[in-house]
């Protein structure tokens, strides 16, 4: 194995490892959330720092082999994807941290009907999936499962839509829990955008697999 491909492996493995990595990290920020667990929550803030030290080291690994190896074809957009996918994978680790901070806060559970009217827990559900899904797509390289990441994330939207109606009728009903509900909306919102985020990894894997730029052309996932 040639020094440009062992680099290229390697960059991709520690990508993995992240990948991994903001998947636990959201993981326990939702169950920090449903469960107001303030232990979990205190091991997402303290991993925070492990997910940006992968974004570090991957980021100066990437501009390394471009520099100093010159990759072509499916090596170099290799290397410019995981520069993309490091981007967002840490943008989503970043709202994992925001939710454990949120989780730190809350004194008590919030109520039930909470959750079942904001849909939050759906909504975590379906950006791990997208997690997952666009991580196995990476490691089998599989365009299938790419095409299921554009279907969940039109679920996220449907539900970030309503999400001004139900929390504002959560405080008309209960204004003593304005603060729970407005963080609620802040779960809510940037849960929406984790799933942009993982939409955007859908689009670098298809330049990564097929040299093809879907930015504003979707049907080339088809």
């Amino acid at each position: 194995m040639s020094q440009l491909e062992t680099a290229v492996q390697q960059l991709k493995n520690d990508l993995i490892r992240m990948w991994n990595l903001v998947i636990s990290q959201m993981e326990k920020s939702r169950l920090s959330i449903l469960e107001a667990d303030k232990g979990l929550a205190h091991e997402v803030r303290i991993n925070e720092k492990r997910v940006d030290a992968f974004e570090l080291k991957i980021d100066m690994d990437s501009e390394n082999i471009l520099l100093l190896k010159n990759p072509v074809a499916g090596d170099l957009r290799l290397v410019i994807s995981v520069l993309k996918i490091n981007y967002n994978l840490e943008r989503i680790g970043d709202y994992a941290n925001t939710f454990a901070r949120i989780a730190e806060d809350i004194e008590e559970p919030w109520p039930e009907e909470v959750f079942k009217r904001t849909h939050i827990p759906e909504m975590y559900y379906i950006v791990q999936s997208m997690l997952q899904e666009s991580l196995q797509a990476l490691q089998q390289q599989d365009k299938k499962l790419i095409k299921e990441l554009f279907l969940s994330d039109k679920k996220l939207d449907r539900y970030n839509e309503e999400a001004n109606q139900v929390v504002s009728t959560l405080i008309r009903e209960h204004p003593e829990q304005t603060h729970d509900y407005l963080e609620a909306y802040t779960v809510m919102r940037k849960l929406e955008r984790a799933g942009d985020h993982v939409l955007n990894i859908g689009e670098e894997l298809i330049f990564l697999f097929d040299a093809i730029v879907i930015k504003h052309n979707k049907s080339a996932i088809s």
